[in-house]
């Protein structure tokens, strides 16, 4: 896919998520160390969701990476159509939130990648 004015394009990065196996731990160390501030109410970072899961945690799955990458699309569905015509593997689960809608779709090195269309 090429970059051009079209709906169903990535607009921005939503969320960067990723596993640690002391994930509070970790958040401790990253607001002490770096700065970062922890609220996991909103897990806001610069208008970026941030947020550290249990290593144990499914929300990843099935990709095999520990970090999961969350892309704002202006178009969801539009988006998923170009997704298909390119042979992106795509996830077959869809979620409508409040806050928006959410589709997965999975890089050549089996990588989840989280699309989500605010409302």
């Amino acid at each position: 896919m090429t970059p051009n004015n079209t709906r169903g394009r990535i607009t921005g990065v939503g969320g960067i998520f990723f596993k640690s196996p002391d994930h509070k731990a970790l958040r401790d160390w990253y607001q002490s160390k770096l700065g970062v501030p922890d609220d996991p109410a909103s897990g806001m970072l610069g208008g970026v969701v941030w947020s550290i899961f249990p290593s144990s945690t499914e929300y990843l799955n099935p990709s095999q990476a520990s970090f999961m990458v969350n892309y704002i699309v202006d178009d969801l569905d539009a988006f998923l159509v170009k997704c298909a015509a390119h042979g992106v593997s795509i996830d077959p689960k869809r979620e409508d939130h409040e806050y928006g809608r959410f589709a997965w779709i999975f890089d050549p090195d089996g990588n989840k990648i989280e699309l989500w269309e605010p409302r």
